[in-house]
Protein backbone atom coordinates (compact mmCIF):
# COMPACT_ATOMS: atom_id res chain seq x y z
CA UNK A 1 0.00 0.00 0.00
CA UNK A 2 2.62 2.31 0.65
CA UNK A 3 4.41 1.37 -2.07
CA UNK A 4 1.56 2.23 -4.50
CA UNK A 5 1.21 6.00 -2.17
CA UNK A 6 4.98 6.84 -2.26
CA UNK A 7 4.77 6.35 -6.53
CA UNK A 8 2.16 8.34 -6.92
CA UNK A 9 2.92 11.09 -4.23
CA UNK A 10 6.42 11.04 -6.14
CA UNK A 11 5.11 11.52 -9.76
CA UNK A 12 3.02 14.20 -8.62
CA UNK A 13 5.84 16.13 -6.77
CA UNK A 14 7.37 15.93 -10.69
CA UNK A 15 5.18 17.08 -12.46
CA UNK A 16 3.93 19.79 -10.01
CA UNK A 17 7.71 21.17 -10.29
CA UNK A 18 8.42 24.38 -8.97
CA UNK A 19 4.26 25.07 -7.86
CA UNK A 20 4.41 27.70 -5.60
CA UNK A 21 1.53 25.62 -3.43
CA UNK A 22 3.60 22.29 -3.90
CA UNK A 23 3.75 21.17 -0.45
CA UNK A 24 0.41 22.11 0.80
CA UNK A 25 -1.44 20.03 -2.25
CA UNK A 26 0.87 17.37 -1.65
CA UNK A 27 0.27 17.11 1.77
CA UNK A 28 -3.47 17.38 0.92
CA UNK A 29 -3.60 14.20 -1.27
CA UNK A 30 -1.26 12.43 0.82
CA UNK A 31 -4.43 12.72 3.17
CA UNK A 32 -6.96 11.78 0.32
CA UNK A 33 -4.67 8.58 -0.26
CA UNK A 34 -4.23 7.24 3.46
CA UNK A 35 -8.33 7.71 3.21
CA UNK A 36 -8.58 5.69 0.04
CA UNK A 37 -6.18 2.61 1.48
CA UNK A 38 -8.26 2.76 4.45
CA UNK A 39 -11.33 2.12 3.03
CA UNK A 40 -9.92 -1.36 0.96
CA UNK A 41 -7.41 -1.79 3.09
CA UNK A 42 -7.62 -5.59 2.86
CA UNK A 43 -6.46 -4.87 -0.56
CA UNK A 44 -2.82 -6.00 -1.17
CA UNK A 45 -2.45 -5.65 -4.65
CA UNK A 46 -0.91 -2.91 -5.61
CA UNK A 47 -1.66 -2.42 -8.96
CA UNK A 48 -5.46 -2.86 -7.69
CA UNK A 49 -4.86 -0.23 -5.13
CA UNK A 50 -3.10 2.69 -8.01
CA UNK A 51 -5.90 2.25 -9.68
CA UNK A 52 -8.59 2.63 -6.72
CA UNK A 53 -6.40 5.76 -6.19
CA UNK A 54 -6.12 7.04 -9.82
CA UNK A 55 -10.31 6.19 -10.23
CA UNK A 56 -10.64 8.75 -7.23
CA UNK A 57 -8.45 11.43 -7.54
CA UNK A 58 -6.87 11.77 -11.11
CA UNK A 59 -3.69 10.92 -12.44
CA UNK A 60 -0.39 12.62 -11.13
CA UNK A 61 -0.69 14.79 -14.64
CA UNK A 62 -4.30 15.27 -14.43
CA UNK A 63 -3.81 16.75 -11.14
CA UNK A 64 -0.47 18.71 -11.69
CA UNK A 65 -1.64 19.97 -15.03
CA UNK A 66 -4.83 21.20 -13.10
CA UNK A 67 -3.17 23.12 -10.60
CA UNK A 68 -0.60 24.29 -13.44
CA UNK A 69 -3.24 25.77 -15.27
CA UNK A 70 -4.77 27.97 -12.28
CA UNK A 71 -1.48 29.56 -11.94
CA UNK A 72 -2.50 31.62 -15.23
CA UNK A 73 -5.48 32.67 -13.81
CA UNK A 74 -4.26 36.28 -11.85
CA UNK A 75 -5.96 36.42 -7.90
CA UNK A 76 -5.75 39.80 -8.37
CA UNK A 77 -8.14 39.89 -11.98
CA UNK A 78 -10.11 37.23 -10.18
CA UNK A 79 -10.81 39.27 -6.87
CA UNK A 80 -11.50 42.78 -9.03
CA UNK A 81 -14.42 40.99 -11.36
CA UNK A 82 -16.64 40.31 -8.09
CA UNK A 83 -15.46 43.43 -6.40
CA UNK A 84 -17.08 45.11 -9.44
CA UNK A 85 -20.15 42.49 -9.75
CA UNK A 86 -20.77 43.61 -6.23
CA UNK A 87 -19.71 47.34 -7.50
CA UNK A 88 -23.04 46.11 -10.08
CA UNK A 89 -24.99 45.30 -7.40
CA UNK A 90 -24.39 48.02 -5.51
CA UNK A 91 -24.99 50.87 -8.18
CA UNK A 92 -27.83 49.44 -9.64
CA UNK A 93 -29.70 49.26 -6.09
CA UNK A 94 -28.79 52.89 -5.37
CA UNK A 95 -29.50 53.67 -8.75
CA UNK A 96 -33.31 52.31 -8.52
CA UNK A 97 -33.57 53.95 -4.77
CA UNK A 98 -32.50 57.12 -6.43
CA UNK A 99 -35.05 57.11 -9.39
CA UNK A 100 -37.75 56.22 -7.71
CA UNK A 101 -37.43 59.09 -5.70
CA UNK A 102 -37.06 61.51 -8.22
CA UNK A 103 -39.12 60.29 -11.03
CA UNK A 104 -42.79 59.70 -10.78
CA UNK A 105 -42.81 56.71 -12.73
CA UNK A 106 -45.77 53.81 -13.06
CA UNK A 107 -43.53 50.92 -13.82
CA UNK A 108 -40.72 51.75 -11.73
CA UNK A 109 -42.86 52.24 -8.58
CA UNK A 110 -44.41 48.93 -9.58
CA UNK A 111 -40.96 47.41 -9.46
CA UNK A 112 -39.48 48.88 -6.41
CA UNK A 113 -42.89 47.82 -4.23
CA UNK A 114 -42.40 44.53 -6.14
CA UNK A 115 -38.56 44.14 -4.37
CA UNK A 116 -39.35 46.13 -1.06
CA UNK A 117 -41.81 43.43 -0.74
CA UNK A 118 -39.48 40.78 -0.61
CA UNK A 119 -36.42 42.19 1.60
CA UNK A 120 -35.78 38.69 3.21
CA UNK A 121 -35.58 36.94 -0.05
CA UNK A 122 -33.13 40.21 -1.39
CA UNK A 123 -30.89 39.53 1.43
CA UNK A 124 -30.66 35.45 0.54
CA UNK A 125 -29.86 36.17 -2.68
CA UNK A 126 -27.19 38.09 -1.81
CA UNK A 127 -25.75 35.73 0.49
CA UNK A 128 -25.98 33.33 -2.44
CA UNK A 129 -23.72 35.69 -4.08
CA UNK A 130 -21.15 35.96 -1.54
CA UNK A 131 -21.30 32.16 -1.17
CA UNK A 132 -20.42 31.25 -5.25
CA UNK A 133 -17.85 33.82 -4.89
CA UNK A 134 -16.12 31.49 -2.10
CA UNK A 135 -16.54 28.69 -4.09
CA UNK A 136 -15.30 30.08 -6.97
CA UNK A 137 -12.05 31.40 -5.25
CA UNK A 138 -11.72 27.76 -3.74
CA UNK A 139 -12.01 25.86 -6.32
CA UNK A 140 -9.55 27.64 -8.64
CA UNK A 141 -6.76 28.74 -6.24
CA UNK A 142 -7.43 25.97 -3.79
CA UNK A 143 -5.21 26.61 -0.78
CA UNK A 144 -3.65 30.23 -1.73
CA UNK A 145 -7.04 31.44 -2.47
CA UNK A 146 -8.04 32.44 1.48
CA UNK A 147 -5.49 35.42 1.39
CA UNK A 148 -8.00 36.14 -2.05
CA UNK A 149 -10.82 35.71 -0.47
CA UNK A 150 -10.05 38.19 2.54
CA UNK A 151 -9.25 40.58 0.51
CA UNK A 152 -12.15 40.61 -1.82
CA UNK A 153 -14.64 40.88 1.30
CA UNK A 154 -13.04 43.61 2.77
CA UNK A 155 -12.63 45.91 -0.34
CA UNK A 156 -16.37 44.78 -1.36
CA UNK A 157 -17.98 45.42 1.85
CA UNK A 158 -17.11 48.72 2.15
CA UNK A 159 -19.86 50.64 0.08
CA UNK A 160 -21.69 48.23 1.86
CA UNK A 161 -20.48 49.93 5.28
CA UNK A 162 -21.15 53.05 3.38
CA UNK A 163 -24.26 53.31 2.77
CA UNK A 164 -25.38 52.45 6.33
CA UNK A 165 -23.34 55.24 7.17
CA UNK A 166 -24.82 57.98 5.30
CA UNK A 167 -28.48 55.98 6.41
CA UNK A 168 -27.50 56.18 10.15
CA UNK A 169 -26.36 59.97 10.01
CA UNK A 170 -29.40 60.85 7.39
CA UNK A 171 -27.59 62.15 5.01
CA UNK A 172 -29.52 60.17 2.96
CA UNK A 173 -33.34 60.51 3.60
CA UNK A 174 -34.65 57.71 5.41
CA UNK A 175 -38.07 58.08 3.18
CA UNK A 176 -36.03 57.12 0.26
CA UNK A 177 -36.05 53.96 1.36
CA UNK A 178 -40.04 53.52 2.68
CA UNK A 179 -41.49 50.77 3.41
CA UNK A 180 -38.03 48.99 3.43
CA UNK A 181 -36.60 50.68 6.60
CA UNK A 182 -37.97 48.74 9.09
CA UNK A 183 -37.18 47.97 12.43
CA UNK A 184 -36.51 44.52 11.29
CA UNK A 185 -35.23 44.96 8.27
CA UNK A 186 -32.31 46.79 9.90
CA UNK A 187 -32.06 43.68 12.06
CA UNK A 188 -32.37 41.38 9.53
CA UNK A 189 -29.09 43.35 7.45
CA UNK A 190 -26.95 43.82 10.97
CA UNK A 191 -27.53 39.76 10.96
CA UNK A 192 -26.27 39.21 7.36
CA UNK A 193 -23.36 42.01 7.18
CA UNK A 194 -22.34 39.64 10.55
CA UNK A 195 -22.45 36.24 8.76
CA UNK A 196 -20.91 37.42 5.30
CA UNK A 197 -17.41 36.41 5.93
CA UNK A 198 -18.64 32.83 7.49
CA UNK A 199 -20.41 32.12 4.36
CA UNK A 200 -18.24 33.13 1.70
CA UNK A 201 -15.56 30.97 4.10
CA UNK A 202 -17.67 28.22 4.05
CA UNK A 203 -18.29 28.69 -0.08
CA UNK A 204 -14.30 28.79 -0.48
CA UNK A 205 -13.96 25.63 1.84
CA UNK A 206 -16.74 23.53 -0.43
CA UNK A 207 -14.86 25.08 -3.80
CA UNK A 208 -11.84 23.82 -2.48
CA UNK A 209 -12.50 20.25 -1.39
CA UNK A 210 -14.56 20.38 -4.84
CA UNK A 211 -10.69 21.14 -7.12
CA UNK A 212 -9.26 18.21 -5.49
Amino acid sequence: MDQSKTKFLKELAGRLGNHPEKEAILLEYETHIDEILLEHFTMENEAAIMEKIVQRLGTPQEIAGMWLEELAVTPSRMKWLFILVNLVFFAGGSLLTLAHNLFEWIWLTNVWRSLTALPTLIALVYMVFWMLLGYEIGKGFGHGGRKVLKKTFIISLFPNLLLMLLIVFQIIPHNWFAPLLTKQFILICIFFTIILYPVSLLGFRWGKKVSI
